[in-house]
């Protein structure tokens, strides 16, 4: 009997996270736990326009207010809802709080695939991207926020249990995705 895997895809703004979630999804057909919806809950709730703005705003508010393992807390609680045997993808966690916090919960069940874009593919995708896109300056401003402030954002992908290139096309991102979902199917 396969045991239960939690595996949450990290990386920074625009490298390909839910292009890679959505491959998983149809390849192993795992039900996803997205964890920005915590921060489009609480904007909704607070009637703000969504923007990269009043995005970080309420990420900066959450996190100040409820502390670096919110955005964790709110998914491992999500994740509870669910099939306590089901195996899950978790989307955008970002800080070494959530890390750890799912480390600590799941433990050896939860594992990390790190996708790296370089920034200049990253912010070019941003800028396109259909649903919230993001000028060159608001990307690297974003990058920075989630490097150097409590978010702390390297840690989980320097501590990825896979680490995959996405700087080429989703041919070869879905093709690195195929290796490890072979791997994961164990």
């Amino acid at each position: 009997m396969n045991k239960r895997k939690i595996v949450a895809i990290v990386g920074l703004p625009g490298c390909g996270k839910t292009e890679a979630i959505n491959y998983l999804i149809e390849k192993l057909g795992w039900p996803k736990i997205y964890l920005g919806d915590a921060t489009f809950e609480e904007m909704q709730r607070r009637a703000l326009p969504i923007n990269e703005k009043n995005e970080r705003l309420v990420r900066e508010e959450l996190r100040e207010k409820n502390g670096p393992a919110c955005y964790a807390l709110w998914g491992i609680e999500k994740i509870k809802e669910l099939d306590k045997t089901a195996n899950i993808l978790v989307e955008s966690l970002y800080s070494w709080g959530e890390y750890l916090e799912f480390k600590k919960i799941f433990g050896e069940d939860f594992l990390t695939i790190a996708i790296y874009s370089s920034p200049c593919d990253r912010y070019a995708r941003l800028a396109k991207r259909p649903v919230r896109p993001l000028t060159p300056e608001e990307a690297q401003s974003r990058d920075y926020s989630q490097i150097a402030s409590l978010v702390a954002q390297a840690g989980p992908i320097a501590m990825a249990d896979w680490t995959i290139t996405n700087n080429t096309s989703r041919e070869n991102l879905f093709l690195q995705l195929d290796k490890i979902i072979e791997v994961l199917k164990k």
